[in-house]
């Protein structure tokens, strides 16, 4: 094995976990997490010579962003029907809660467009500075700020709990002003 192998190995193995989870933000399927996120790795590779050690991380996951990109614009007009959403079985033990916090994420995360989802992954998911996921992803920082204001929002909506139209609590009287109406009762 040569040198730029083990080297590009050990960047692998450091970002695959990291590379599959952004791409289960991005995508909200496991099995299509997993091939953005090795054929973002492949591409990485073919670019190994060129990429700067300092900045492979960035490489890779703007590769993988972009491999997402490019994903949604091949299907539009397809409706995908299936993924994750129909394997819905229950997880039981101390791992339900983290299960049923991450498939609430990626709910939640599916309601937004794919614009917003990516500005989302990028800036708190990675944690990057809005002029840097502005960089990245080629658009004006105002365009950032804003996309990721709606995009907030509508994730807060999505937490809020829905009215239970079904609820047999009676909203409280109005209370009593004090004023009589002249009428004496007896």
């Amino acid at each position: 094995m040569s040198d730029k192998d083990a080297d590009f190995d050990e960047f692998a193995a450091g970002a695959w976990p990291r590379l599959r989870r952004s791409a289960y933000l991005l995508c909200g399927d496991a099995h299509l997490a997993e091939d953005l996120a090795q054929t973002a790795l492949v591409r990485t590779y073919a670019a190994w010579g060129r990429v700067r050690r300092a900045d492979a991380h960035a490489y890779a996951r703007r590769t993988l962003v972009n491999l997402n990109i490019d994903r949604h614009r091949r299907r539009l007009g397809v409706t995908e029907v299936g993924g994750d959403a129909l394997l819905g079985a229950e997880a039981a033990g101390p791992a339900a809660d983290t299960v049923a916090d991450r498939d609430e994420v990626v709910r939640l995360l599916a309601d937004l467009s794919v614009k917003e989802r990516r500005i989302v992954v990028m800036r708190h998911y990675y944690d990057l500075p809005e002029a840097q996921v502005a960089a990245e992803l080629g658009v004006a920082r105002g365009t950032v700020r804003s996309t990721l204001s709606r995009a907030l929002a509508k994730l807060r909506d999505g937490l809020a709990p829905a009215p239970d139209p079904l609820s047999d609590t009676v909203p409280d009287p109005v209370p009593d002003s004090g004023r009589t109406t002249g009428r004496t009762t007896r």
